[in-house]
């Protein structure tokens, strides 16, 4: 079988410190995967080596059955939104058409119908009226939702996005996540970065649970189970009880 994601004894560090220890899983296509986990679990770490933006001290990574190289042009990142130059000037729409480039490769610039997708992209996040505002004029959510747009109009086969709900209004959110579940439905595989632990359960059909170590990987029911959950975080057990799982 050809997965989607494909890890197997993945080492991670940072000046030194080993933040991703010995990591292997699998994840199949046509799957919405939350990574969760405590803070400085490993869990940003991770999407980004997953992807190569970081390097990794051994282990093998495939994505879609490949190396990251072999398919990059399959792959859109949606970044935090910490990791963004706001003040950048550019626009709505010219952002959004940043996804397009991938395909259209290191010399062609894109043509109507790529900036015609690029506005239809932006409709499906409700953004369409602000194509012209500078990207640092918007609020959070609407910031998350053009970069939702520009991963979208890449036509990617998998999205990778690392905390896309931090600082968002409630109303961004959901449509980000009906989005991503449509994405899903469709046929692509998605991986999310996420530490809101009551909306879990709600947004992901699959999760992967680590700190540092890998703790658990597979359907929502078989990991988001007290034994798992309080061996990846430890002696938070309040939290669990005000989502009401069970310790």
């Amino acid at each position: 079988m050809s997965y989607a994601v494909s890890v197997k004894n993945l080492h991670v560090s940072y000046y030194g410190n080993e933040a991703v220890r010995n990591v292997s899983f699998t994840i199949e296509k046509k799957n919405l995967v939350g990574i969760i986990g405590p803070n400085g679990a490993g869990k940003s770490t991770l999407l980004k080596s997953l992807l190569g933006l970081i390097p990794k001290d051994k282990g093998e990574v495939q994505l879609l059955g490949k190396n990251i190289q072999e398919v990059r042009k399959q792959i859109a990142y949606v970044p935090q939104r910490s990791n963004i130059d706001w003040d950048f000037p550019i626009t709505v729409i010219d952002t959004v058409l940043l996804g397009t480039y991938p395909a259209l490769g290191l010399l062609r610039r894109p043509r109507k119908k790529e900036k015609e997708w690029a506005y239809e992209c932006l409709k499906k996040v409700g953004m369409e009226s602000f194509s012209k505002r500078q990207i640092g004029e918007l609020s959070g959510g609407q910031q998350q939702r053009v970069f939702i747009a520009r991963a979208l109009a890449q036509k990617a086969e998998m999205f990778f996005l690392d905390e896309p709900f931090v600082g968002i209004d409630v109303t961004s959110e959901e449509m980000i996540v009906t989005l991503l579940k449509e994405l899903r439905d469709k046929g692509k595989t998605v991986l999310v970065v996420h530490h809101d632990l009551s909306k879990a359960t709600s947004y992901f059909n699959e999760l992967i649970l680590i700190n540092k170590e890998l703790v658990g990987c597979g359907a929502v029911e078989e990991i988001f189970r007290p034994e798992l959950m309080t061996k990846a975080y430890k002696s938070q057990f309040p939290m669990f009880q005000e989502i009401g799982v069970s310790v």
